[in-house]
């Protein structure tokens, strides 16, 4: 019997009929073939380039980049084999048939066994529907476990009964159907096979500005945005990983958890994904403002501009005159060099820098006045930086500031915070004090990340002075050891006099050697950055993130109907507000993830506070109707689905002490409140007396994002 690679149980032993697969077992055939000589090809390359003697400099950095990429290949060749391949599509002129892979792959010739799924030759895979078949005949999607193929489904585009004829199989069940149907894991699914047409035509669009992705629970926004970052990095010249590459933003811990997978599995590896906590140093231990007030005053956009007006007012210059006294005479400190020096720091330049800039300038401007009097400039530069006089001058009029020092003095000096923020009114002002001002809440994290911004590092001057003091001192030993040379050299041509020229002098400073400024990347900039649950960011949390992307090129994905503290406006008029100007809406209008039965329940409780909320239609039944029960029976409930279902997972989502009564000695059972479970999906999801969980729109958004989080069960206990 010939070799195969499908394993297709009994129940599918139609679809293994030789006219069927042996066309895809010849190519498999091919495929493994030249599987197995890439990565010995690629391990061998690696060996050599980590054997290599490169040490520091360009050729290094360029070394360690193959290095990586390397290695991400192979890994991603050993994880997933053959089932590299997604499936294949069949022109309607008969061609040979084109497969399609997670990479791209040729043979030795150069002909392709894989096509890239992000390639413009593999979008009708995706895309094509009978209503626009973009030229496909035939289209197969394999599910593949262990190397072989346990089942496979075939569409055929244009006349149905071309089915028929012994080259495509066709099932009632779609492939997007039949996994739907699975069972969830602790990971998200891989889904890139079963990607739908209106979820590529959003993957594959343009990077240009920000795009809205909107759509209701189980629509595949999460799916749409991961795949999206894999696709840009790979399509789009933009968003290359050079230019700053992908920053992906989640609601939580949780979530990130949940989706960490998913870009790996896509060829993706440097991707940083986070919260909007983690962006601030802050934000590991702050927790969410007690007070809703506080909260509200804090989520306002103009607290980056009292940043800017309590920072402005540390850089006040001195009307003061000084004379300075010198050996070669005396030279007189104006108000007008003052003001002239405090105007000359780059625009935009963050203020620990700007001082650094500002007193060059003054000691410059100074000495530039001792020269004319004859004396050598170095000399009255070093000689006015010293003056103890000007010093403490400039150090009052322009201090070098701590970031934090900035926002805790706002929260504990009330004149202060008067003047940053004069829009504030008295009672406000006395609301915003506390105890303690260095007690961070989630609230205060884009005022100490706009703070940051604005401030620079306070340690900043010191690494320059210190890096400049290395430079000088390197710059004077390589004097020392030139003038030993030139000494000794008795060659007739005085090679060692080139030795003297600048550049040669330049190129022999170790820059390796010198005090390294190490950025921090969550700092940016990015090219481009996904937000995910975008309808919770307040106006002052989008001034973080767009801090960090200059480009305004954003994928922004969300549901105004799972905001808690409401979202009245559209889209476009949120975004054009805190600063995103014409941004295009993409919508996303079919549950793949909730069965009707538990949508039918969830509609009516978001439709009550939200009569217009943007309800998807679900695309499958699970034929288990919503079970309704009391709290004592909840434990029991658990431990009957995990003994009768050997896979999947469950949430138990309530409010208060539901870790205390539910908690469980398993990973498939999760714990969660309502806010935490956002993003997520179990297969069972079991309720626990819902009307705690609040009234309004807060109250109406938790229940319906936790009763939306079920793939195939929902039970209420009250």
């Amino acid at each position: 019997m010939p070799h195969t690679y499908f394993a297709l149980p009994e129940s599918k032993s139609a679809k293994a009929a030789p006219d069927l697969i042996a066309a895809d077992d010849a190519h498999f055939a091919r495929l493994a073939d030249r599987l197995s000589r890439r990565i010995a090809e690629v391990s061998e390359r690696l060996d050599e380039l980590r054997a290599s003697g490169v040490r520091g400099g360009q050729a290094a950095l360029e070394r360690d980049l193959e290095v990586h990429s390397m290695t991400a290949e192979l890994r991603m060749l050993r994880r997933f084999a053959l089932d590299l391949c997604l499936g294949r599509i069949v022109g309607e002129a008969g061609e040979e048939p084109v497969y399609i892979g997670r990479i791209g792959l040729t043979d030795a010739d150069g002909s392709p066994l894989l096509v890239d799924w992000r390639a413009p030759a593999a979008e009708p895979f995706f895309a094509a529907t009978r209503a626009q078949p973009m030229g496909v005949a035939a289209r197969r999607r394999y599910r593949w476990n262990r190397g072989r193929v346990v089942d496979y489904w075939d569409e055929v585009f244009g006349d149905p009964g071309a089915g028929e004829s012994g080259d495509a199989a066709l099932d009632e069940d779609s492939a997007l159907i039949a996994s739907l149907g699975a069972s969830r894991t602790e990971k998200m699914r891989d889904v890139l096979g079963t990607i739908q047409a209106d979820q590529d035509e959003i993957i594959r669009a343009s990077s240009r500005g920000p795009l809205v992705v909107d759509g209701g629970p189980g629509t595949g926004k999460t799916v749409v945005a991961l795949h999206r970052a894999a696709y840009l990095l790979y399509a789009d010249p933009q968003v290359e990983a050079s230019r700053g590459g992908v920053l992906i933003v989640g609601p939580h811990r949780p979530y990130l958890a949940y989706v960490a997978d998913v870009l790996p599995s896509l060829g993706e590896e440097g991707v940083l994904t986070c919260t909007l906590s983690d962006l601030v140093p802050e934000g590991e231990h702050a927790q969410p403002e007690a007070d809703p007030r506080v909260a509200q005053i804090k989520s306002s956009a103009r607290w980056r501009e009292a940043i800017d007006r309590g920072v402005r007012f540390y850089e006040e210059a001195p009307t003061e005159k000084l004379t300075l006294e010198s050996a070669g005479g005396d030279v007189r400190v104006t108000a007008r060099d003052w003001a002239d020096a405090f105007d000359s720091y780059d625009i935009g330049a963050p203020h620990n820098e700007a001082r650094s800039q500002v007193w060059d300038a003054l000691v410059e401007r100074l000495a530039k006045k001792g020269n004319d009097a004859g004396r050598e400039f170095e000399l009255v530069s070093a000689e006015y930086a010293r003056s103890e006089d000007l010093r403490r001058i400039f150090n009052h009029a322009w201090p070098s500031l701590d970031p934090t020092n900035v926002v805790e003095d706002m929260f504990s000096v009330p004149a202060y915070l008067r003047l940053c923020a004069p829009w504030l009114s008295r009672e406000e002002v006395a609301l915003l004090q506390r105890e303690n001002p260095r007690e961070w809440t989630r609230e205060d994290l884009p005022l100490l990340d706009a703070a940051r911004a604005r401030v620079g590092d306070p340690g900043a001057e010191r690494r320059r002075r210190e890096r400049e003091a290395a430079d000088r001192a390197q710059r004077a030993e390589m004097e020392k050891v030139v003038d030993e040379l030139m000494d000794a050299d008795d060659s007739e041509l005085g090679l060692m006099k080139s030795l003297r020229h600048g550049d040669l002098r330049d190129a022999l400073v170790d820059q390796a050697a010198l005090p390294v400024e190490r950025r921090n990347r969550m700092d940016g900039p990015f090219s481009h950055v996904i937000v995910d649950e975008a309808q919770e960011l307040s106006d002052a949390e989008w001034q973080v993130l767009l801090q960090r992307c200059p480009s305004r090129s954003f994928t922004v994905v969300g549901d105004r109907a799972q905001a808690r503290a409401g979202f009245a406006e559209t889209w476009a008029e949120r975004l054009d507000r805190v600063g995103l100007r014409d941004a295009r809406t993409a919508s996303l209008k079919f549950n793949y993830r909730t069965p009707s039965e538990v949508m039918n329940e969830a509609a009516p409780v978001i439709r009550a506070t939200l009569p217009d909320a943007n309800v998807p239609e679900s695309v499958r039944s699970s034929g288990i109707p919503v079970r309704r029960g009391s709290v004592a029976e909840g434990r029991e409930i658990l431990a009957d689905w995990l003994r009768e279902n050997d896979e999947g997972v469950a949430c138990v989502i309530g409010a208060t002490d539901v870790e205390t009564s539910f908690a469980a000695d398993t990973p498939r059972v999760s714990v969660l409140d309502p806010v935490s479970a956002k993003g997520l999906e179990f297969d069972l999801v079991v309720l626990v007396r819902p009307g705690e969980f609040g009234e309004g729109v807060a109250g109406a958004v938790d229940r319906y994002v936790a009763m939306t989080r079920s793939t195939q069960q929902l039970v209420i206990l009250d």
